[in-house]
Order: structure tokens, then C-alpha cells, then sequence
């Protein structure tokens, strides 16, 4: 009996992922999702409760972890002691970056969903939400900077939202266009070299 059910939910799973990323999630047809999967509505229901239940069930896990490993790396650098975060000032961001990466190639179709397809969901603002965070972690990076004798400028929050947006969006580019591994690590990791520089003349550096 559990076996039979984990194939439905397989197919079910299986149908939605492919109505999912020709149509997104709003244009997506449960109606279809279920003829595809080859089970009854009824059977459907037996396990989700509506078309933005079945949605989050393949992208929540990719979305958390995701942003788990960002939200490490934002505060595992900010909990350094403060004199020591100049020199570790991007370590951890490129280690993180590379991870996603990795992370990106390995389960390609529901990061896709997550990051191209969920307009009408609660993840429509999941790359918002990382450059909230990063635009925040910026700010206190740079308050740091000053207490250590930096001589800083004040850089507005509408610009370091520009920028860290700028920054996310390029990074998933490499989900946008399928992009190979090799040339997705080779392109992220000079894409970041210029971010880098970029900062650290705003910086004063």
C-alpha cells in the first residue's frame, strides 16, 4: 500500500514539475497536473490541499536550504570579532557562493521553479527577501569598518539595494539560461571578482 501511494505521489510530483515550468505557477492547470499524473482529483486532495500546496512541496526544501547556507554565511562573518572581519571579508561569501552553485547544477528544475515560476506564491519574493538581508548585513559591515577607523562614505540603502539586487540577479542568471557547470562556476566566480572591486572602491578602498 505505501509503495502504490509514494508512485502517486511521484507522478504527481513528476506532472506538476513539467506543468510548472512551461506555465509557471499561476497559468499551470491542476486540472491538467491530475490527467497528466493519471490519478483522480479525489486522490489528489488525498495529499494536497490546493495548487500552491503542491508547489511548495517541491520547492520549500531547495528554498530553505538555499537560504539557510546564505543565512549562515551572513552571520558566521558578522559574528566574528570585529577586527578580524576585515581580513575575512569575502571568505565566506565566496564559499557560499560557490555552494549555490554547486547547489543550482545539482537540482536545476525546482530552483527553476523557485526562482522563475512562483509569481502568486509566497516565494515570489524569495530573491527580494536574500537582498534584504544582504543590503542589511552591508550596513553593518560598513558601521563595523567605521568603529575600526575606516574611513568609509555613507552609502544610501537605495543603493546598496541596488547593488545587492544587481548582484542576485546576475548569480541566477545561471538558472534563467541552464547554464553548464564549468562555464557557470567560470562566469560566477569573475562576475564576483567584479562585485568585489566594485565594493571596494565605494568603500574607499
Amino acid at each position: 500500500m505505501e509503495e502504490k501511494s509514494n508512485g502517486t505521489l511521484e507522478k504527481i510530483h513528476e506532472a506538476a514539475m513539467a506543468e510548472f515550468l512551461d506555465k509557471g505557477f499561476q497559468g499551470a492547470s491542476l486540472r491538467q497536473i491530475v490527467k497528466n499524473a493519471g490519478v483522480t482529483t479525489g486522490a489528489f486532495y488525498g495529499y494536497f490541499s490546493s495548487k500552491e500546496a503542491l508547489f511548495a512541496s517541491i520547492v520549500e526544501p531547495h528554498a530553505a536550504a538555499l537560504m539557510g547556507r546564505f543565512m549562515e554565511a551572513q552571520t558566521s562573518f558578522s559574528e566574528l570579532p570585529e577586527q578580524e572581519q576585515p581580513e575575512h571579508m569575502g571568505l565566506e561569501s565566496s564559499q557560499c557562493v560557490n555552494w549555490m552553485v554547486d547547489y543550482i547544477c545539482d537540482h536545476r528544475e525546482p530552483v527553476k521553479l523557485l526562482l522563475c515560476k512562483a509569481e502568486g506564491t509566497s516565494y515570489e519574493h524569495f530573491v527580494h527577501n536574500m537582498v534584504e538581508v544582504e543590503v542589511e548585513y552591508t550596513l553593518r559591515y560598513m558601521d563595523v569598518l567605521r568603529r575600526l577607523g575606516r574611513e568609509v562614505p555613507e552609502l544610501s540603502q537605495s543603493l546598496c539595494h541596488i547593488i545587492a539586487s544587481g548582484m542576485f540577479n546576475g548569480l541566477f542568471e545561471i538558472v534563467v539560461h541552464d547554464m553548464p557547470k564549468e562555464q557557470a562556476l567560470r562566469d560566477v566566480e569573475q562576475f564576483r571578482t567584479f562585485y568585489t572591486g566594485g565594493w571596494l572602491k565605494l568603500m574607499g578602498g
